[in-house]
């Protein structure tokens, strides 16, 4: 698809939020006669958007599907049996690149937990070696705008998630990086092993797998994968591998003698010098030295490399308490390897589970919990799972009264200020998507934030 053939084509944008009006600008800046369905009928006032009637009854050159809709909603299987063609906002950047930027490279992450972490230090690693590189895709900028836009990067550096991957087919990367794999959004894939199965189609188009060999399900589900591996793990690097030791990270894959070893960098490097963190910086690291970034360098942009907000942020101590917001730890996984950094933990939890179990992170994390706060529409999958087993935890479960002038996190703050003591952590790390009762995980983690400025560090 070239782009005259765009600027002729009559198109169907199908979701109307970030994703689809990047896509509606882009498309109309080509010549694009352009339409948006989306299901909130108060966007109707927007002459661009039209009813699913509408979108049924025309003919479409394109369509262009934003990534949280799944493939058996009603509009898309009528599509589908019309055969209209179904793209991704990340193909339509493909055939973009493919004729604006040639020259460009695109680099890909995914997995359950860390995913923007490592994304944002990979660019930072990249830059850091004197190149252009820009973090997109599920964080930041659409990978269609960074593509179109007035920066000819050297790299594009793509955070992925399972639903972009699902509906994603052309796409090349020089290299790829899987995280991690456990349970989360079986409520849009239907099972776990859809879902692994969307996160594994990163390899599909990629010359080089830079591959969690710490985690089970990663190590399992690629193992027939013919392409090139590195595996990265938090133990001592075999040849051919990056690991960790002693109190060194340790490349033995991209040095010019697998028998033999380089530093990348000090564990003291990495803040916050958490296990998770760590195997994010591991695998960012992989990537840089896949594309030539020398091992120098990627030390540099460690050492001044930190985390964005709403992940691991130390909001502040008072009386030998630390108060934490990781409000970006949306599934079991991410809360896990939060609970596990910290010792002793009064830990809140709770909102929209899509279809997670809480099981695995009470029995791997559950002795670190001292007691537990509870909030939102699926708190009950946790409380019952701590009551079965962990039964040491205290429960305290939070409501949201209305008329009150009391906000729902400062409820929280309060109760979590009575039950902590010296060497305790707060840490809101929920576990649980945001949407019931906050706009955001953004907006959640703000509110925490808030509300411990205002009631214990002042």
């Amino acid at each position: 698809m070239k782009l005259a053939d765009l600027a002729q084509a009559k198109v169907l944008i199908i979701g109307g939020g970030v994703t689809g009006i990047s896509v509606a600008e882009i498309l109309e800046n080509i010549g694009s006669q352009i339409s948006i369905l989306d299901e909130d009928a108060s966007l109707l006032a927007d002459e661009r958007f039209v009813t699913s009637e509408y979108a049924l009854a025309e003919t479409w050159d394109l369509a262009v599907i934003s990534p949280g809709w799944r493939p058996n909603h009603p509009l898309v299987q009528a599509l589908n049996e019309r055969g209209i063609r179904l793209i991704s906002e990340i193909d339509l950047a493909w055939h973009l690149k493919c004729e604006l930027r040639p020259h460009q490279k695109w680099l890909a992450i995914t997995g359950t937990n860390g995913k923007t972490t490592t994304v944002e230090m990979t660019a930072a690693m990249i830059q850091a070696g004197g190149r252009t590189a820009k973090a997109c895709g599920n964080v930041g900028d659409t990978v269609v705008g960074a593509v179109e836009g007035k920066v000819d990067y050297d790299f594009l550096v793509l955070e992925l998630s399972s639903f972009q991957l699902h509906w994603s087919e052309l796409p090349e990367f020089h290299a790829s990086v899987i995280l991690n794999i456990a349970d989360d959004h079986t409520d849009w894939h239907g099972n776990f092993e859809n879902y692994v199965k969307a996160k594994l189609r990163i390899l599909d188009r990629s010359q080089l797998g830079i591959l969690n060999g710490g985690d089970i399900a990663v190590v399992e589900n690629t193992s027939t994968w013919k392409g090139k591996k590195v595996f990265f793990s938090l133990n001592s690097p075999k040849p051919g591998e990056i690991g960790v030791v002693e109190d060194l990270l340790v490349d033995r894959a991209f040095v010019s003698d697998t028998d033999e070893a380089e530093m990348i960098a000090e564990l003291v490097d990495i803040q916050p010098m958490s296990p998770h963190n760590v195997s994010n910086t591991l695998a960012a690291a992989g990537l840089a030295l896949s594309v030539g970034v020398s091992h120098s360098s990627i030390r540099q942009a460690i050492q001044a490399f930190r985390p964005g907000r709403h992940r691991i942020e130390l909001i502040g101590e008072k009386d030998g308490v630390a108060w934490i917001n990781d409000s970006k730890a949306t599934n079991p996984h991410a809360a896990t390897a939060s609970l596990k950094s910290f010792p002793s933990i009064i830990w809140i939890a709770g909102g929209l589970a899509k279809g997670a179990s809480m099981h695995g992170l009470v029995c791997e994390a559950g002795g670190n919990i001292k007691a537990a706060i509870l909030i939102g529409k699926d708190r009950e999958l946790i409380a019952q799972e701590l009551i079965e087993n962990a039964g040491h935890v205290r429960i305290i479960r939070v409501d949201e009264g209305s008329g009150e002038d009391t906000s729902l996190m400062e409820k929280v703050v309060m109760e979590a200020a009575k039950l902590a003591h010296n060497g305790d952590t707060v840490l809101m790390a929920p576990a649980c998507a945001s949407m019931d009762q906050f706009i955001s995980y953004a907006d959640r983690g703000d509110q925490f934030c808030q509300a411990v400025k205002k009631l214990v560090i002042q």
